[in-house]
């Protein structure tokens, strides 16, 4: 068996299986079989050092008996993330793809803005205790200011502590949004119906994988659960925007609103008057 590797043509290593010898170019000195004893079953892979592995178009030439082989392809050079923290070479990675990042701050200033614009409405439409506003407003104004300072953080690359901050800050606040959601549902609505409640338990189902997301990709670098943290984001964004237009929608049809005055009371107030004219 021979085994010939070529770069643009020319060759940089060879292997005769008569005499078990490999003949690497001075330029590639480092190049050996990765497993001369698997040759005999197809595997012909090289090993090279990175200096000497330089970008090109690389073939593999095999030669048994009567029969022969070639494969081509191109090696290319790509950036390599470092996930240590005890060096300053953690800042030259990214922990997260520029698209993921992106994806994942969009999603949560999402789910902050569309808590912000339904308690506006909520605000405007009806009339709610002053103590009871200010509290509401308060908690969406911290969750926001967090997140803020999160982003902040996460949107750097490399691995760090404060990436990590960064991405916990994010996450972990979008908790208080679960029980502010639960406020405005009880401020719009006489009763809490079965789906906004079913609406809240989305929201927190969402959170959840969030929470799970997060503390597996903290732990790793490149992450390999990102897709959970987004996953869980995204629902929250998701349920946030129906809980918007769950309220919107029956306020504009009208329906079990407080602003609206029940039939019963419409009804009622002109028989007791009739009542009265009539005893006189």
């Amino acid at each position: 068996m021979f085994v010939t590797w070529k770069k643009q043509g020319n060759i940089i290593f060879s292997y005769r299986g008569e005499n078990k010898k490999s003949n690497p170019v001075p330029a590639f000195s480092s190049a050996r079989l990765l497993s001369p004893v698997d040759l005999v079953k197809g595997v012909a892979s090289l090993v090279i050092s990175s200096q000497q592995a330089t970008v090109g178009n690389y073939s593999c030439e095999v030669t048994e008996s009567n029969r022969e082989g070639e494969v081509k392809m191109e090696l290319r050079n790509s950036s390599v993330v470092s996930c240590g923290d005890e060096t300053p070479k953690e800042k030259c990675g990214s922990w997260f793809l520029v698209v993921e990042r992106a994806v994942m701050i969009s999603l949560v200033c999402s789910v902050v803005i569309l808590c912000a614009v339904q308690l506006t409405v909520i605000v405007l439409k009806y009339e709610i205790e002053s103590q009871r506003k200010v509290s509401a407003i308060v908690a969406l104004v911290i969750v926001a200011v967090v997140v803020g300072v999160g982003a902040a953080l996460f949107i750097q690359d490399g691995y760090t502590v404060q990436n990590r901050a960064g991405l916990g800050l994010m996450v972990v606040p979008t908790v208080i949004l679960i029980p502010l959601q639960y406020v405005m549902f009880g401020i719009v609505f006489d009763c809490i119906l079965q789906a906004t409640l079913a609406l809240i338990g989305l929201k927190l189902l969402g959170f959840i994988i969030a929470v799970v997301g997060f503390a597996l990709c903290v732990q790793t670098c490149p992450p390999l659960h990102g897709s959970v943290l987004i996953a869980g984001l995204a629902i929250m964004a998701i349920a946030s925007l129906i809980s918007l237009g769950y309220v919107n929608g029956l306020r504009i049809m009208g329906s079990r609103m407080k602003d609206h005055p029940r039939p019963g009371k419409a009804v009622e107030e002109p028989l007791n008057d009739a009542k009265g004219v009539m005893l006189e």
